[in-house]
């Protein structure tokens, strides 16, 4: 099991669309607006590092608006 939060900083004005576009991407367990040098945090679950490797390169990287995203994967 793989356990990651990504960090997502997007165009202004854009963090509450992304939130709800990334909250219906499977394996998402959470996304919130948040302040500071990022402006969404996400938390997400898959089942394999390559799952999780697809779900941020393929599906979130991939949202229109979003600039930038950093991964910190979660030690068990």
């Amino acid at each position: 099991m793989e356990k990651a939060y990504i960090l997502i900083g997007c165009e202004l004005g854009s963090e509450n669309d992304i939130v709800e576009k990334v909250l219906k991407i499977d394996k998402i367990k959470d996304a919130r607006v948040v302040y500071g040098d990022y402006d969404i945090v996400v938390e997400a679950e898959t089942d394999t590092e390559a799952q999780m490797d697809n779900l941020i390169t393929k599906k979130i990287r991939k949202l229109d608006k979003v600039r930038t995203t950093i991964t910190l994967g979660v030690v068990n």
